[in-house]
């Protein structure tokens, strides 16, 4: 029946290391000399928690200058582990004050020794016969006391009288003159001086301290509720909550969960509720149901929306308008079941029979259709209007698709890019020269043009032609039908068209246009002589004349002075 001290943790919590020592003799617990106590000690303990991590992956998306491809983060966790510090308790016993211990014993300590006698009890001494003293005892029988041992004890509860005096000395738990109470609410022990521990509205017991739990608490002290699941006194009780419901620790009454209800939560919301407690009220229309636990709509056939508000879009019927109709005719179908409602003039399951035979329409089925035969899908039996095949327009089907349109009736818009037509029955696309793809979107690639881009490019020096036609596109300083002719002197750069600004004979380079200036001048443009000393190309060379007024800055021949040659 004793109660084993526990720590205050999670269950995930893992117990590292504890402090005790094996080998060690202990006292009796049960010898009424020993007296015990609740100790704290340290204790290190490893948690288990979601430690949260950032994860990187990649999704398609329009990024182009990332090749479609972005990057997409969320936050996932992780168990790990972590050491944390906590507290536990344990008895400890020891001697009852006036005792000491003797190997495993708690004997009576007598502060002074017993001269011709022995200690009995806390200063008590027995005296040997013919011996006695004031501080001896008079060693009377047990349950009596005085000077000639007459007098009957009164104490009860286990409690030891005085052989000398009567008094009475209690056992731990015990109060009151003849020992006849327990210990006073919250105190228990030696002389119930010890306080109790316990919490939650426990009582302790009166000799050991013993927390006694209240219902829907455990624990060393009671500080800790039922474990989930477990409830009332001792936590001995199952939980008898169903769906997930959860039951107080101290009644085991039941919180039910959103969309149950009863004692033990085993009952759906009723109809047209949901929610906890079933409080609140379904909002669901044409006969839809709504889920006892979220109130999200359950549509019957035929319905669809939030609240199941709307009918099945034009073409769709059944549960979630999953059903494609099958109607023919322009009829429409029922968007429950899926029944054709034929128009005027048509029977049948699908309306796929006309009222009058082929070919002939009106109240009476005695007109001829004025369609034209080969480019109709069908007459009107009513009307005669004419249902054109694809390819076709016109009151009488008898022309063809306008350009940039094609399917039954010429309905539908082409889809084509750059100025191409579609073909008036498919729609597939018909490009112009210069063009490729499915849509026409592409044009040629380089060195290619034309139809389909069949044809090859003749252009030389490196030109590019156009994709449409092939006209060549000459690079800078080239200019002809194929841009295999040179810039003409004089002119440079692109289709030739600039003059050059270079003097004194220079060439000019037809691409850009740089002067090459002939020798005895420099310059940009080649206006500006040699300087004094130097002459020929780019003005390198270096004048060696004596008695001269320079040279020539073309060819380098010396200028005399007069009198030498």
């Amino acid at each position: 029946g004793r109660r084993t001290m526990g720590v205050g943790f999670s269950p995930r919590l893992t117990l590292l290391c504890l402090g005790f020592v094996s080998g060690v003799r202990t006292l009796n617990p049960d010898d009424p000399n020993v007296c015990s106590h609740w100790e704290s000690y340290a204790v290190t303990v490893q948690e288990s928690y979601a430690h949260p991590f950032d994860q990187v992956y990649y999704t398609r998306c329009t990024d182009i200058l990332n090749w479609f491809k972005c990057t997409k983060h969320s936050i996932s966790f992780k168990t790990a582990r972590r050491l944390i510090s906590g507290t536990m308790y344990r008895r400890r016993s020891q001697c009852c004050p006036g005792f000491y211990e003797t190997g495993e014993l708690c004997v009576p300590l007598c502060t002074e020794e017993c001269v011709h006698g022995r200690c009995v009890s806390p200063d008590t001494c027995q005296c040997e016969p013919v011996f006695t003293s004031s501080r001896l005892s008079s060693g009377c029988e047990s349950d009596f006391w005085g000077p000639h041992c007459t007098n009957r004890c009164q104490c009860r509860n286990g409690a030891k009288c005085n052989p000398i005096t009567g008094a009475c000395v209690c056992t731990d738990g015990f109060q009151g003159w003849r020992c006849e109470e327990h210990c006073h609410h919250n105190l228990y022990g030696k002389d119930c001086m010890q306080e109790c521990q316990c919490l939650n509205g426990a009582t302790c017991h009166h000799q050991s301290g013993e927390c006694l739990c209240a219902p829907g608490y455990t624990g060393s002290f009671c500080e800790e509720p039922c474990p989930p699941g477990q409830h009332g006194s001792m936590c001995e009780q199952r939980c008898s909550c169903q769906n997930g419901g959860t039951c107080h620790h101290v009644t085991g009454e039941c919180h039910c969960p959103p969309g149950w209800m009863g004692p033990v939560c085993a009952q759906p919301c009723p109809f047209g509720w949901f929610g906890i407690n079933c409080s609140e009220e379904c909002t669901c229309r044409n006969g839809g149901l709504c889920d006892h636990i979220s109130g999200v709509c359950q549509c019957t056939a035929g319905y669809i929306g939030e609240r199941c508000q709307e009918e099945c879009p034009v073409g769709t019927y059944g549960p979630q308008c999953a059903h494609k109709c099958d109607c023919l005719n322009r009829a429409r179908c029922y968007h429950i079941n899926g029944a054709c409602l034929c128009s005027e003039g048509f029977k049948g399951p699908s309306c796929q029979d006309r009222f009058c035979p082929a070919g002939l329409y009106g109240l009476l089925c005695d007109k001829i259709c004025p369609c034209k035969g080969n480019n109709t899908l069908s007459c009107h039996p009513l009307s005669g209007e004419c249902t054109c095949a694809a390819g076709w327009a016109g009151l009488y089907c008898n022309e063809t698709c306008p350009a940039g349109y094609y399917g039954d009736g010429c309905k539908e818009p082409c889809s084509c890019a750059n100025g191409a037509d579609c073909d008036g029955v498919s729609g597939a696309c018909v490009c112009a020269p210069g063009f490729i793809g499915d849509d026409c979107s592409i044009s040629c690639p380089p060195g290619l043009h034309g139809a389909n881009c069949s044809a090859a490019c003749s252009c030389r020096n490196r030109a590019s032609c156009w994709h449409v036609d092939g006209a060549c596109i000459c690079r800078e300083g080239w200019q002809g039908v194929d841009c295999s002719i040179p810039c003409s002197s004089g002119s440079w750069g692109s289709g030739c068209n600039q003059t050059c600004q270079c003097a004194n004979e220079a060439a000019c380079d037809p691409v850009n246009g740089s002067c090459t200036c002939s020798a005895g001048w420099r310059g940009e443009y080649c206006d500006v002589l040699c300087p004094d000393g130097s002459y020929g190309l780019d003005c390198r060379e270096r004048c060696d004349c004596l008695h001269a007024d320079g040279c020539d800055p073309l060819t380098g021949t010396c200028r005399c002075l007069a009198g030498w040659t």
